[in-house]
Formats: C-alpha cells, sequence, structure tokens
C-alpha cells in the first residue's frame, strides 16, 4: 500500500533541532532556514501556511529552547498556526488531549537530540499508532531532524562511536518508529564521518539500504519509495545488497570487520533515488555561461 502522508528527514545541525546536542551557537546555525527546507515542509502540505503544525520536542535536551525557535523560524514563514508538545513518557504519549491534537494537524514535525527518547517513549503508544495511520492513509507531512530523522525509519542506529564503527559490536541498532521501511538513517554524516555506521549496519543486514544526511541536506520521500535529496549537502547511500562476503560473524567482539563488494552512492539537491528499483537519477543543472 502507497502512503498518502509525506516525509522530510534532514541531517542536522540546523537553527533549531540539533542546538542542544551540538552546543553550536543558534546564529551560526541558519542554513537549514535559508536553503528553505523549512519552507519545503511547509509547501508540501495541502494547506500550505495555513496547516497545523506540532513541533514534538521529546528528543530535545533543551525542549523550550528548541520549540522557541521553531515558532521563531515558521514565523519568518507566515505560519501561525503552530504547538510545541514536549512529550516526556509514556503517558502522556497516551493521554487524549496529546492525541487529539496530532490527530488534527497537518505537519508534524520531530526536533533532534536523542533518538533512543522517541523510540522508547512513542513506540508503541497511542500518538505513535496515530502517526502511523495517518501516514498511511492521509496527506501529513512528517519531518525529522537529527534524532527525528533517524528514528523514522524501521531500523534505528542509536549509539556507535564514528571512529571505532568497524569493530563489531560498536554499532547498536534497535527498533525506530517505522515511517519507512528497508533502510536505516544516520545524521551529521559527512561532518562526523559516520560512514563507518552505516557500512557495519549494511553488512550486518544487507537488505536494508544505508542513509547518511549530511548536515543542512535532507531526504524528501514521496509514495514511500521515491527520495528526492534537499539542502546544500550530500546524502550518502550504502546499498549492500551485492555485498559478496564479509567476516562478521567469523570476528570476535571488538575484532575489525572486513567487507567485499559494498555500493555506495552520493547524492545532492535535486538527485532522486526509487528505493522501488534502486534506480538513481543524477539531477544536472545548467549552468548558464558567464558574460
Amino acid at each position: 500500500m502507497v502512503p498518502k502522508g509525506k516525509l522530510i528527514i534532514i541531517g542536522g545541525a540546523i537553527n533549531t533541532g540539533s542546538f542542544a546536542e551540538t552546543q553550536f551557537g543558534l546564529p551560526e546555525n541558519m542554513n537549514f532556514f535559508e536553503r528553505g527546507i523549512l519552507k519545503r515542509i511547509t509547501t508540501e502540505s495541502t494547506k500550505d501556511v495555513e496547516s497545523r503544525f506540532e513541533i514534538i520536542t521529546t528528543a530535545s535536551l533543551m525542549p523550550e529552547k528548541v520549540g522557541e525557535e521553531y515558532i521563531k523560524a515558521y514565523a519568518q514563514l507566515d505560519v501561525h498556526n503552530l504547538g510545541v508538545l514536549n512529550i516526556t513518557n509514556r503517558e502522556e504519549a497516551n493521554s487524549l488531549e496529546n492525541c487529539e491534537r496530532i490527530k488534527a494537524a497537518d505537519v508534524i514535525v520531530f526536533t533532534g537530540g536523542d533518538q533512543l527518547r522517541l523510540s522508547s517513549i512513542f513506540g508503541g503508544t497511542k500518538i505513535h499508532q496515530i502517526l502511523l495511520e495517518k501516514y498511511k492513509n492521509k496527506p501529513v507531512v512528517i519531518a525529522g531532524t537529527s534524532a527525528g530523522a533517524a528514528a523514522s525509519s524501521k531500523n534505528m542506529i542509536y549509539q556507535g562511536s564514528s571512529k571505532d564503527a568497524l569493530l563489531k559490536g560498536e554499532v547498536k541498532i534497535t527498533g525506530g518508529l517505522g515511517f519507512i521501511d528497508d533502510v536505516i538513517v544516520d545524521t551529521h554524516f559527512v561532518q562526523r564521518g559516520r560512514i563507518g555506521r552505516l557500512l557495519y549496519a549494511a553488512a550486518s543486514n544487507p537488505g536494508i539500504l544505508g542513509i547518511g544526511l549530511g548536515e543542512d541536506t535532507g531526504l524528501f520521500i514521496s509514495d514511500g519509495h521515491i527520495m528526492e535529496a534537499i539542502g546544500s549537502g550530500m546524502v550518502i547511500l550504502v546499498d549492500g545488497r551485492n555485498m559478496a562476503d564479509t567476516n562478521l560473524t567469523d570476528v570476535e567482539m571488538g575484532q575489525p570487520v572486513s567487507i567485499k563488494n559494498m555500493v555506495v552512492h552520493v547524492m545532492c539537491d535535486g538527485d532522486v533515488y526509487d528505493l522501488t528499483d534502486h534506480s538513481l537519477v543524477i539531477h544536472h543543472p545548467k549552468v548558464v555561461p558567464v558574460g
């Protein structure tokens, strides 16, 4: 069944959602807004600026501050019908009031922080079920940045250092919120050198596509399988379907892992990848001659 909803996942280091975890100052991280990803989230909604937005700050260590920054950013886009939901436990994720707010929302945005908080607080709750049903049956827009992006898939990386990622057992994977299957998402990808985390994830489960989102970069996913790169940076895809060999099951815990014949793609703004047939179409912008 083709979902009627749209999914937008962003790599982080933006003017709002990843502020709490990067410790960067907000004025230095305005690329997210300037490159128009917030605008894209708005225009993809059927009601555009009249949409009801709910910003879920559960993952953040500074939910009030992050919520305030989203309100300010969206005000610049003339979006004012916006609420902030800082759900801190599973009881709140099952409450009638919060469920009704999610039911009424046209756009739901998960901010950055700790993706394990998202999966452990929302997994299996009434809000989680409402979100899954809306995504399948309604033209809702669900967006996530950093932790919100990492938690969007069925499989989710929640721990693992970049430098030791290709040591057996270093990368920890659990279940995410499950808006999209057959992929696993990592964020702050290029800047934090996380290629090893995706290589390990793909080697341990070659049937899933690894998606590495650079900062100020995202994927707009429609019909559940058409992925368009958006933003100023890169999206790295790691495809293990044709992996020829790995010693993952043979080495001891903590030992390096070998991988043979892993396929890697790089996407930039406007490139489109189809999860159904695993085809990549690269966008070739026209170069305007100078003078």
